[in-house]
């Protein structure tokens, strides 16, 4: 009977173009874990040992100096992180922590680095999950840029908003200054923001965001973009 890490791994998008001979060579020491929140799992500079591939929760990933932080992604199943660290045998440029419950796969970097050898479908299928994280890394970089705090916030809602027997919700996983920090802000002029879509419909009741009013929150969304 297979481990069940190798049954997963087998559902995982960025490994569909494996033959059976690389998919055993990859899953070599591999190993599945399940961490509660506020678990590190790995720290900024350290050597690139696994590539980790989010199953189950949601991890943040954050940068430090001098003694400040700042968030740089919070990310969800089924994703990659510091895929570019395993690629390029160096170390980790982000750390990372667990905000909720989480199971991660975690795949030895050797083992990337020697399938990506000889599998070039391999190798273009992880060029695309760069690409995509790098257009992420954009538009994150547009929207501080070019987006007041509140045309941010409103942004991430429509993204982040799943439709209920309610209506629009968003279910926030990460705290108020996590949050602040993921969107380039700080904690006060969160609070602004969302005081100012509380005229677009937007009614913050702890961790559950609700979108009363979607029509107005995307014009508004759509004329400020």
């Amino acid at each position: 009977m297979r481990n069940e890490h190798y049954l997963i791994a087998h559902t995982i998008p960025i490994f569909s173009t494996l033959g059976e001979r690389e998919f055993e060579c990859l899953l070599n020491m591999t190993y599945l874990q399940s961490f509660p929140a506020g678990t590190q799992l790995i720290e900024e500079g350290d050597p690139s040992e696994f590539l980790h591939i989010i199953l189950k929760g949601v991890i943040e990933l954050f940068c430090s100096s001098n003694n400040r932080e700042t968030t740089m992604f919070v990310l969800r199943p089924v994703s990659t992180f510091n895929l570019s660290a395993v690629l390029e045998n160096t170390s980790y440029s982000m750390s990372a922590r667990t905000l909720v419950k989480s199971k991660v796969l975690m795949v030895p970097a050797e083992n990337m680095r020697k399938v990506i050898e000889v599998n070039a479908a391999f190798a273009h299928a992880m060029v695309s999950e760069l690409a995509k994280r790098y257009r992420s890394l954009i538009n994150a970089f547009r929207e501080q840029r070019l987006l007041s705090s509140a045309e941010r916030l409103a942004n991430y809602l429509l993204r982040a908003s799943e439709e209920t027997s309610v209506g629009l919700q968003v279910k926030l996983t990460e705290n108020r200054r996590t949050l602040a920090a993921l969107l380039g802000m700080s904690p006060e002029h969160l609070s602004r923001a969302f005081n100012k879509l509380k005229d677009y419909g937007v009614e913050a009741k702890g961790g559950k965001i609700i979108l009363a009013n979607l029509k107005e929150l995307k014009q508004f969304s759509e004329s400020t973009g």
